[in-house]
Order: C-alpha cells, then sequence, then structure tokens
C-alpha cells in the first residue's frame, strides 16, 4: 500500500500529526464500501494484499504534485493540518507513474514541544518505540500497520465503536512506553525491509472507547 502525505515547504505538517491521518487513512479505505461490500471494485486489490506480508510505503508531495496525488484510486484523510492518502494496493512493480516519481526517503518532520490532549473516545491510541528512531515516513507507515492490525484484531465491540466514530487516531507521545506495551491490543514487528532490523517492535496500539 502506497501511502502519500502532502509536505509543503512553507507549514510543513508535524510528525505526529502525519502519522495519525495515516493511521486514519489506512482504515478509512479498508472500510471504504468499495472493499467492504462483496462486488466492491477494491475488495480484490485488498483481499490479495492482506493474504500476504502486508507492506507500506510512504511518500511525500508538494505543489502541482499533491492534486496529481488524488488521481489514483484512494482515501485522503485530513488530521490536524496534515493530508495524508492511503491507496488502493498492489504489487510494488506496479505503482502509478504519477506516485512512482514521488520521493520517499527524506520524510522527517519536527512534533510540537506539548502533544496534543486526547479527544473524546472512542479513538484509537498508537505509540511509537521511543528507544527506535525512525523518520516520519518510517513512522507513519508503523502506524497505518498498528491501525489495520487493530482493525482485524481488537475486540469487535470496540472496533465497531472506533470506525463508527470516524477511526480517529491518537498518537501516544505522553505516556510511558511500558504503559503503553501494557495496554497494547496488538503490536507491530517490522519485518526490516527498511531503517530497522527484522522482529523491531516498532508500535503498539489500542482502542480507548471510555
Amino acid at each position: 500500500m502506497q501511502l502519500v502525505a502532502r509536505v509543503e515547504k512553507a507549514a510543513p505538517p508535524t510528525h505526529s500529526a502525519v502519522c495519525a491521518a495515516a493511521a486514519t487513512a489506512v482504515v478509512r479505505l479498508l472500510t471504504d464500501p468499495r472493499v467492504t461490500d462483496p462486488q466492491g471494485e477494491w475488495r480484490g486489490p485488498v483481499e490479495e494484499w492482506e493474504s500476504r506480508r502486508i507492506r507500506k510505503v510512504t511518500r511525500r508531495a508538494r505543489g502541482v504534485r499533491w492534486p496529481e496525488a488524488q488521481e489514483p484510486p484512494g482515501v485522503t484523510v485530513e488530521v490536524d493540518g496534515a493530508e495524508v492518502r492511503a491507496f488502493v494496493p498492489g504489487p510494488v512493480t506496479e505503482v502509478p507513474p504519477r506516485l512512482a516519481r514521488l520521493q520517499v526517503a527524506g520524510l522527517d518532520l519536527e512534533d510540537d514541544e506539548e502533544p496534543k490532549p486526547p479527544p473524546e473516545p472512542p479513538y484509537a491510541a498508537i505509540a511509537l518505540n521511543p528507544d527506535v528512531p525512525m523518520s516520519t515516513g518510517k513512522a507513519a507507515a508503523q502506524c497505518g500497520h498498528a491501525a489495520q492490525l487493530l482493525l482485524r484484531r481488537a475486540d469487535p465491540e470496540r472496533v465497531a465503536a472506533w470506525v463508527g466514530g470516524g477511526a480517529r487516531v491518537r498518537i501516544a507521545r505522553d505516556v510511558p512506553w511500558a504503559e503503553c506495551v501494557k495496554h497494547a491490543a496488538v503490536a507491530v514487528r517490522d519485518a526490516g525491509f527498511t531503517e530497522v532490523p527484522p522482529g523491531t517492535m516498532t508500535a503498539v496500539g489500542w482502542i480507548v472507547t471510555e
């Protein structure tokens, strides 16, 4: 699955906002009627992708490249000023040309000094391992993985409430990592294609309903 973040030079989004937008975009694509309907046009590609080891690649776009990136089929989400589009997955050898030209490396953004307060439940809390340095692009992909695992593996009632509430995601920067791991319903262990060794726990997630 390709993810594209809008990163304009004049007003770049924050690291956490991009991660939250990426995670929400993944879930909204996977719960789109074009996927969930048995005859949905996106169902086949998603089922084929999920039958294998899932992989996500985050790219960046600015200027005219951003509206061009809206053309391939996908879902765009805005969170706290960050815009990310998740695309219908396909083979890595068949990335649409408008996406293939977008840069993968070098997406590394800053965060606000203070994390934003939690939204009203329901929402998913995702925490990134503070002992594992990752670029914003890598972290966004890991948050997308965590959100996808929550959608597929978490308690169905919690999932239904979360998705019904818009599939909002909060990056839990202000919760100690050990506590995050204790709360976690899912954990992401990276395949090791980029930036981190195989098997590294990069992110955990859980759903808050009250």
